[in-house]
């Protein structure tokens, strides 16, 4: 496709003789494409305008700090910026997203959305260098809010028709008292997991990981699980999980945030 012209020129080199296919599953706010090439390796190229709500760096710091650590993820190939727009060039893992995964059955794929969530939360938290406790996120929501940012149009189901800044303010009002700390992936939603054969094969989109409550990441997979399989195999996923009575609260209140990224 034509968009390779737009390429800078050191990516243009490394990818001649790939073609670029539009990836549209995710709510990314950078474009998605996937490289396929005769006898080349499958690779990723995400594209996002440049400016202060960006998250391809956060993504490529992220993706190294997780490979360091020991979890599946992708490479990071090459970052790119003119200024206008980031570039990040990462390799391609073998397999397919969970919701996409469709040789599993839906209750193997939430088994193995549990699996590496726990992996992932056994992670030493002194180890983590992003910090995205509330009182980090919730200035970031609200920077979001006032840049005009935040889609109104996307909210979930229960929230549709209501301002972002009546929400803001039952963030601040509903605010949890305490914080179970864990390294979170920050947007564990099933197409952010990936299997091959039957087992996981990592963590992708991953710009949002950080440390935060555990509930971040056990609330938007609940969601994802729900929209994606049904209510019915959520039990299953906490029993695997290990927690069998989630906060209620937390899990409203961390879907609340995610209306704001």
């Amino acid at each position: 496709m034509t968009f390779s012209k737009t390429l800078p020129a050191a990516l243009g080199e490394r990818l001649s003789g790939y073609r670029f296919e539009r990836d549209a599953l995710g709510r990314s706010a950078a474009s998605v494409f996937r490289l396929e090439g005769e006898g080349l390796p499958a690779l990723y190229l995400k594209v996002e305008a440049a400016g202060p709500f960006g998250e391809l760096a956060d993504e490529a710091a992220r993706l190294s700090w997780l490979k360091a650590a020991g979890l599946p993820c992708p490479d990071v190939i090459a970052r790119e910026s003119d200024g206008e727009r980031n570039w990040l060039l990462i390799g391609a893992l073998p397999g397919a997203d969970l919701v996409s995964a469709s040789a599993l059955t839906p209750m193997a794929r939430v088994e193995l959305l549990a699996a590496a969530l726990s992996d992932l939360h056994d992670l030493p938290i002194a180890s983590c260098p992003f910090d995205h406790r509330l009182e980090n996120r919730l200035p970031t929501a609200k920077a979001r809010m006032e840049a005009g940012i935040v889609d109104e149009e996307d909210f979930d189901a229960a929230r549709l028709g209501k301002n972002a800044a009546a929400l803001f303010d039952d963030l601040m009002r509903l605010r949890p008292g305490n914080e179970d700390l864990v390294v979170t992936h920050g947007d564990a939603c099933l197409p952010n997991f990936v299997a091959s054969n039957g087992k996981f094969s990592g963590y992708i989109d991953c710009s949002r990981l950080g440390v935060a409550d555990r509930h971040q990441d056990i609330a938007l997979a609940c969601r994802s699980i729900a929209s994606n399989f049904g209510e019915a195999l959520i039990r299953p996923f906490l029993e695997r999980y290990g927690l069998t009575a989630p906060d209620a609260t937390k899990l409203h209140y961390f879907q609340l945030l995610d209306e704001f990224f």
